[in-house]
């Protein structure tokens, strides 16, 4: 299903709403063109989830750790030449934890992604400059919550 986003305020709602209904394991992998807001929505998810602190991309570091309502793995993959490398930070520990990760070009690993993750890919809009688009591909025992995500936000 699509969505259409029409300002940052709308994004940071999403964000926060999605970020309240995360539970340990989920895995929330981001897909979509440079500069649609994976980052502005990972720093809207965090929030929604308790967590005050400075967010920030880890591109260089690929992953960065915060604590809130649950513990957040914030994943950007961007620089992942290779698969392997995720391997070599030991993302299976992380994926498989009581916490929740988001993945920023996730679609750079797919053959790592869980096939019960939320994906979100996010497009720039056409009909003004923050206008956005996203579309939301999930397995069936994610529908709950997108629907209820979907309601509180009104789209």
């Amino acid at each position: 299903m699509n969505i259409t986003i029409n300002s940052e305020q709308q994004m940071a709602a999403f964000g926060m709403a999605l970020g309240r209904l995360l539970r340990a394991g989920d895995i929330v992998g981001m897909t979509g063109d440079l500069g649609a807001g994976k980052t502005t929505l990972s720093k809207a998810i965090a929030r929604g989830m308790g967590i005050e602190d400075h967010i920030t991309s880890p591109t260089f570091t690929i992953v960065n750790e915060y604590e809130g309502t649950l513990p957040l793995y914030h994943f950007d993959v961007y620089r992942i030449s290779d698969e392997e490398e995720m391997y070599d930070i030991g993302y299976e520990e992380y994926f498989f934890s009581k916490a929740a990760c988001l993945v920023e070009w996730a679609n750079l690993i797919p053959n790592l992604m869980p096939v019960e993750s939320l994906w979100l890919e996010l497009h720039l809009g056409t009909q003004h400059a923050e206008e956005r688009i996203v579309k939301i591909t999930c397995e069936a025992h994610w529908q709950e919550r997108v629907d209820q995500l979907l309601r509180e936000l009104n789209l």
